[in-house]
């Protein structure tokens, strides 16, 4: 992810001070592959906050490194940090991040992408509208793909549809099968998490380790239900004819309008800039707080499944300091 947010920031004329990574073998290929000097690499993030000065920090380690990254960055004048997913590696150090960020004046983005993606906004537009009578809920059919590194965002996914966080979290975890493709110091988590909002909207995420092909969603509302194929860009759309649009939800079988399409399919460099030009604006990008409202739900899933499944509700009752093996 370091060298797409180089090609990002380069792509958008932005000028870079600096460039630091534990590898010298990173630095190396990012300085052969886009032609930079030799002059911009630091081998120490302190050196070269001092040094460069740059104002704007995009922060792409391992989750255990954010929540210090981001806060020398804000103490060393940066205006603008942008830092991956997932935000922390426990809820304290996500309280820590934003209140820095508060007290200096830096903005903080976390790179949550879905709500610059077609995949989910064209789902939301279609689900609020009077013709399909509002979201109700979304269930996500994915592979192995880590309830940490990759669940959280479809957990911001569902507040961006939602239009509220998640109020309670019941899930059915194991830890993931196989070695971690970020490195073996790193553990995250496989199975079942349900997440309702205090208005009943619901998320069904299925990411156990039993499952291992492709990335699908089911989107319902009241009058219709919206299929999508992220990986191949496929949408498929069902709704009531408007002449049945008002009866009870009782008559399920009524005639329906369908529709078949090719939308946008998944692509990490797109919406990557995206977040980075809403964060530059001072735009509706995902906040610091938004990325650890995620996170308190990944967080919930693990104090349910190992209460058995129980529901665990989203408030100060999680605990903070607890820190997760998470990439």
């Amino acid at each position: 992810m370091g060298l797409r947010h180089l090609q990002v920031a380069l792509s958008k004329r932005l000028e870079i001070v600096g460039l630091c990574d534990s590898s010298p073998a990173a630095l190396d290929n990012a300085v052969a592959e886009h032609g930079l000097a030799r002059s911009l690499i630091y081998n120490d993030f302190a050196t070269l906050l001092r040094a460069a000065a740059p104002e704007c920090v995009v922060i792409a380690t391992h989750a255990p490194s954010h929540a210090e990254l981001v806060c020398a960055a804000a103490e060393n004048g940066a205006t603008h940090i942008f830092c991956e997913k997932p935000a922390a590696v426990s809820l304290a150090q996500c309280d820590q991040m934003i209140e820095v960020c508060r007290r200096y004046g830096a903005r903080l983005a976390v790179n949550h992408q879905m709500r610059y993606m077609e995949q989910y906004r064209l789902p939301k537009r279609l689900l609020s509208s009077a013709e399909f009578g509002g979201f109700s809920s979304a269930t996500f059919v994915t592979g192995n793909i880590g309830l940490a590194m990759n669940g959280t965002h479809y957990v911001e996914a569902f507040h961006y549809l939602a239009d509220e966080p998640t109020s309670e979290v019941a899930a059915r975890l194991a830890p993931q099968s196989g070695s971690n493709p970020r490195g073996a110091a790193f553990r995250d988590a496989a199975g079942f998490i349900r997440l309702t909002t205090a208005f009943g909207r619901r998320m069904t995420l299925e990411c156990g380790d039993d499952l291992g092909h492709g990335c699908q969603a089911v989107y319902a509302a009241r009058n219709g239900v919206i299929y999508v194929d992220e990986l191949a860009g496929r949408i498929r759309s069902s709704v009531r004819l408007s002449t049945h649009r008002d009866l009870p939800t009782t008559r399920y079988g009524m005639p329906a309008e369908i529709n078949e399409g090719e939308i946008a399919p998944a692509d990490a460099l797109t919406p990557t800039r995206a977040v980075l030009d809403d964060l530059l604006a001072d735009g509706d990008y995902p906040t610091g707080e938004s990325g650890r409202a995620a996170l308190a739900a990944i967080v919930a899933a693990h104090v349910s499944s190992e209460a058995g499944g129980v529901a665990v509700r989203i408030d100060d009752g999680l605990p903070r300091e607890r820190c997760f093996p998470w990439a």
